[in-house]
């Protein structure tokens, strides 16, 4: 429970003090305190849990947010006001915007979890990668996280659909896909860390919504909008020479608001090799990077408009002296939001990315005490994208329409080093487009929550052309249109239970980089095929969503998926040393299994949060028989998480994690298998006076070894990782 009390006599001669407690009455610090005037302001409230404005008029709304309570909101009165709720149940508090639309959790029938900015702050790990492996079935091309893997490993699939380096998941911010324009893969230190509000990971195919690459689900990066003045920084240090700096500033003045934030990122990082097979060529994998974001917004009426951009700019060695990359990412959007009454909401976001990618590749000697530079690579891209939507409420009935459009242009350079002399550079240029309209209408009768979504698309691959090659090949263009509908139920029952079902088609087209680009980890070399075609997956799902009062849920579901056409790198050839890979359409791989989560508040200082999913994904069709059967790469069949937080004013924060996985291989003919692990992450905080919390860390607690791949070499996961810091609110 939480006793809220606003004290205010004038508004020309008085401030606003709010103090914020639970039943036991124990002050609660960090809660986010907003005051609605004009400008709206916005306070975290101390370690006496208080909070304190300036002159701000008796009818003035007070809102109230802390993770695992129900959010306050009423006027700041005329005097004290003691105001008694009771600790929210996980579903009251949750709204699922990656649905197209706001909708309350127990009325969507999708499988859904949402990871807070608290949770994301108290989560060990560098990147949003390392935070969002919380949720069980989150899974990435391989077990090494961004902050040391080549981006181009950095795909990411929920459901046990697996990944090549493309992502077979949708992420998105804002409605604009983060999902790089190229390759497909995710730069996950692009959005700055305190620019992030909440995240969302919906699973099951949602291509009825969002199209191509949403064919496993989306993840949607809630940005933090400009309101009030405010500011945030965080500074923190870590083992393997680590260093964070994080900061927000936001303002508004007069209808106009602005937010600027920026992450800067360095790590000397690890060697990815494991000792047994190590050599003098052996050295960290690391990164420098930065990433900022510009935003200003102006309210209009009913709606506001706003113009943002986003910037990162990295550098990585992979774990050689002569393997490098580096990456340049310009992404700007544009847009506004509507809301009339009477005509409905509206939605427009134009937006666009120049990108900017090189990368060396190299030979290494049977010994790995030699290397030679082999190929130098250069990936240009451009994005635009444009998306229009409407929306409006007819009593039970919630009707949604919308349009996009997404362009990209990209060519990949080639440059063959042969004893040092760069040789003739090969080049190839292509263009895809992927155009959508969709509609979806949502009937809620009497309790029941009826959803009905479809899309159809038109993607296209046009304009491929290479240059430097004698002969000149005549490379394909392909054209397809596809339809995807979803269906999904919900019907609540008593006691709090609801039971939900649905049913999808979905797809996902082949990237630029899948079609023409020869790729290289370690010493795995991946063939492009310009001949690939797109993925089409069928699915279902059925479940339940338990609300216990005053303490939490539960949810469960049961999913089957099955995927024509799906894109894995085969093995050709093969060396003590070295593995040559193709590119191709694997002929059909099923997914079942089931998923369990758990989020529980069985008292006022401790909250529980735990899920499991035991994925059964298998090569079910392909031309060659002995894949049949076949575990499908990246994929274990279980995988499980636990988190248990406690907070207590004169304690702090602390906070248990674990993670594991169990045994999957790194490859279609499972020959390289990943032995499971099981990880225990640490994070402590205690808060001050003033805004100002110090924290600590420990990542891989255990120092377990994490096999990460086989390329063939074997590489390995982090080892354990220590870090503290400070942080301003």
């Amino acid at each position: 429970m939480l006793l809220l009390r606003a004290a205010t006599m004038s508004a020309a001669d008085h401030g606003v003090k709010v103090c914020v407690k639970d039943e036991q009455g124990n002050a609660i610090s960090g809660a986010q305190v907003t005051l609605r005037s004009t400008p709206v302001r916005q306070a975290s409230s101390d370690v006496m849990g208080c909070a304190v404005f300036g002159a701000a008029a008796a009818q003035t709304l007070v809102e109230i947010a802390h993770a695992g309570f129900a959010t306050v909101k009423q006027p700041a009165g005329a005097g004290e006001l003691d105001v008694v709720l009771h600790v929210a149940a996980a579903n009251s508090v949750v709204e699922v915007t990656a649905a197209r639309t706001p909708l309350a959790l127990d009325a969507s029938a999708s499988s859904v979890r949402t990871m807070t900015g608290q949770q994301l702050d108290e989560a060990p790990g560098f990147n949003l990668d390392d935070r969002l492996r919380q949720v069980a079935g989150f899974q990435l091309f391989r077990r090494t996280g961004s902050w040391v893997a080549n981006p181009t490993t950095q795909g990411t699939s929920l459901r046990g659909l697996g990944s090549t380096a493309a992502s077979r998941t949708l992420v998105l911010s804002d409605q604009v896909p983060l999902n790089d324009p190229f390759g497909g893969w995710i730069h996950w230190n692009e959005i700055p860390q305190l620019a992030m509000r909440d995240v969302e990971l919906m699973r099951g195919g949602a291509s009825d919504l969002y199209g191509s690459s949403a064919i496993g689900g989306v993840i949607d990066v809630i940005p933090v909008m400009p309101e009030g003045m405010s500011y945030a920084l965080d500074l923190g240090g870590a083992t393997e020479d680590t260093s964070r700096l994080n900061g927000l500033l936001t303002g508004d003045v007069k209808g106009w608001s602005g937010l600027a934030a920026t992450t800067l990122f360095r790590t000397g990082g690890y060697i990815l090799t494991a000792p047994e097979s190590r050599g003098l060529v052996d050295i960290p994998s690391n990164v420098h990077s930065q990433s900022g974001r510009l935003e200003v917004r102006h309210e209009l009426g009913p709606g506001a408009v706003f113009l943002r951009g986003n910037l990162l700019n990295e550098a990585r060695n992979n774990g050689t002296p002569l393997t490098t990359n580096g990456t340049r990412i310009w992404r700007y959007a544009a847009g506004g939001d509507w809301s009339d009454g009477g005509d409905g909401r509206f939605l427009l976001r134009l937006h666009g990315a120049n990108q900017n990618y090189r990368q060396s590749f190299s030979s290494i000697g049977a010994n790995r005490a030699t290397e030679k530079l082999t190929r130098l690579q250069a990936v240009p891209s451009m994005q635009l994208g444009a998306t229009g939507q409407w929306a409006r409420t007819f009593g039970e009935l919630t009707v949604v329409a919308g349009a996009d459009v997404l362009d990209t242009r990209g060519n990949d350079a080639e440059t063959p080093v042969t004893n040092n002399v760069l040789q003739q550079t090969v080049s190839i240029s292509a263009r895809q487009r992927d155009t959508g309209v969709y509609g979806e209408g949502l009937w809620q009768p009497r309790g029941w929550s009826i959803a009905l979504s479809s899309r159809v698309d038109h993607f296209a691959t046009f304009d491929a052309r290479q240059s430097g090659a004698t002969p000149v090949p005549v490379l394909p263009e392909v054209s397809e249109t596809i339809f995807n509908p979803r269906l999904g139920v919900v019907k609540p029952l008593r006691g709090g239970v609801s039971l939900t079902a649905s049913a999808f088609r979905a797809f996902r087209g082949p990237s630029l980089n899948e079609l023409y680009r020869t790729g290289q980890v370690g010493q795995q070399i991946t063939l492009a095929n310009p001949a690939l075609r797109s993925e089409r997956a069928t699915g279902w799902e059925a479940g339940g969503l338990w609300s216990l009062r005053r303490i939490g849920t539960v949810r469960t579901s049961y999913f089957w998926m099955q995927v024509n056409r799906p894109v894995a790198a085969v093995q050709v050839s093969a060396t003590p040393t070295t593995q040559t890979l193709k590119r191709q359409n694997l002929g059909q791989l099923t997914s079942k299994g089931v998923t369990a989560e758990v989020e529980m508040r069985p008292i006022s200082f401790l909250t529980v949060t735990a899920g499991y999913q035991y994925a059964n994904s298998t090569v079910t069709k392909f031309s060659d028989p002995t894949l049949v059967g076949k575990w499908t790469p990246q994929v274990p069949r279980n995988s499980a998480t636990l988190q248990a937080r406690m907070e207590k004013r004169q304690w702090g924060i602390f906070a248990v994690d674990l993670r594991t996985s169990g045994q999957q291989f790194d490859d279609s003919a499972n020959q390289y298998r990943l032995n499971s692990f099981a990880q225990v992450d640490l994070y402590a905080e205690h808060s001050f006076r003033h805004g100002l919390r110090l924290y600590g860390a420990v990542q891989n607690l255990a120092d377990s070894r994490i096999e990460a791949g086989r390329t063939p070499i074997l590489t390995l996961g982090a080892p354990r990782i220590v870090m503290a810091g400070i942080r301003l609110h």
